[in-house]
């Protein structure tokens, strides 16, 4: 009886102490150090490896790659024909660096044989623009944009990158009047395994679902904000197949918090609006924390930077540093991207 209660008291004190630990866990504040700066830059999509490195592409065809090791930078400007390039989608594979730019011509440029940046997918349309670039592995790809014609622009690339095709309308959900995406921070694509899902805005805000990497299609809607042609979903991440979040509003009234912040539990065939009227206002990019199981979530726009421990119930502000992209190393350091930097945060 004296071993069980020994037993019994230890592995109370010990549920004390983990619970008192996991309290202890939350991010209480972030610590912002700028790793590159270039005023003429708009910094809105970045990519971090797990070796750490940092690649990102942005306006004035400028693009480049962080070493972690030396701390340097190597940066270059993209040159094609007389054009001014403005990039806000990029990805890595294990082998290759892609990025792709906004604008008639659609340019999605590869890492070339010679080590150059070489132009693998062109479209010319007067209504193109690209909004987000992703890969499933090292051979499959995605990225949308803007519909062209009656529904939301889509390529996908089975091998590895090397060509790239336009999914026919008829194989995806037909675009509602004044539907779109947004450009804003190059996560408006997740992907969990073979599932995907892609975030629309403007007069409306809905989630097309894909549970095979592209090849089938269904759309859901979602209870959030949408009427205007700056309303609608900026950011989705899932942290599984079943949980997911989504944040946006409307960037022209960032302090607007009305149904700006929606959450899924069924992998987002329904979704619920989460911390309605409550801070934070608009944000562009929504990232959860690494290994914390779908608890803890990070949000970062113009207006600051935002955390949340419950699953988006309740946030806590952190900063007013302004950052339009965020990207997660780990569960304590981060990469964001701003208007002229790329800065690393370390969460405490």
């Amino acid at each position: 009886m004296r071993i069980l209660i020994c037993v019994l008291v230890f592995a109370t004190f010990s549920s004390c102490i983990n619970d008192d630990q996991k309290v202890k866990k939350r991010i209480d504040s972030v610590e912002i150090e700028t790793i590159y700066k270039d005023t003429l830059l708009s910094i809105r999509a970045i990519d971090v490896a797990t070796d750490k490195s940092v690649a990102f592409a942005a306006n004035h065809g400028v693009f480049g790659l962080y070493n972690p090791l030396t701390e340097e930078w190597a940066s270059a400007k993209q040159k094609y024909d007389t054009l001014n390039l403005q990039f806000r989608a990029v990805a890595r594979t294990t082998n290759d660096f892609f990025m792709l730019t906004v604008e008639n011509p659609a340019l999605l440029f590869k890492t070339g044989e010679t080590g150059e940046m070489e132009v693998v997918y062109k479209e010319v349309h007067e209504k193109v623009f690209y909004d987000a670039l992703t890969f499933w592995n090292s051979k499959e790809g995605i990225a949308i944009g803007d519909p062209t014609d009656d529904c939301i622009s889509m390529i996908i690339t089975r091998d590895g990158g090397e060509t790239w095709n336009k999914v026919p309308c008829e194989q995806l959900p037909k675009i509602k009047e004044g539907e779109a995406a947004f450009a804003a921070s190059n996560s408006n694509i997740a992907i969990v395994g073979s599932n995907t899902w892609v975030a629309t805005g403007g007069k409306t805000s809905r989630i097309l679902f894909s549970s095979d990497k592209g090849k089938t299609w269904e759309v859901f809607d979602t209870p959030m904000i949408n009427g205007e042609a700056t309303t609608g979903i900026y950011s989705i991440d899932f942290y599984d197949k079943k949980n997911g979040f989504a944040i946006g509003g409307d960037y022209t009234k960032p302090e607007q918090a009305k149904a700006n912040k929606i959450r899924t539990s069924d992998g987002g065939k329904t979704w619920q609006v989460i911390g309605d009227g409550k801070e934070p206002g608009y944000r562009s990019c929504v990232q959860y924390v690494p290994n914390k199981g779908g608890k803890e979530l990070v949000a970062i726009g113009f207006k600051g930077i935002d955390y949340s421990y419950d699953s988006g119930n309740t946030w806590k502000h952190l900063s007013d540093e302004g950052f339009y992209t965020l990207r997660f190393l780990n569960d304590s350091v981060a990469y964001a991207g701003g208007k002229g930097r790329i800065s690393r945060l370390t969460f405490k």
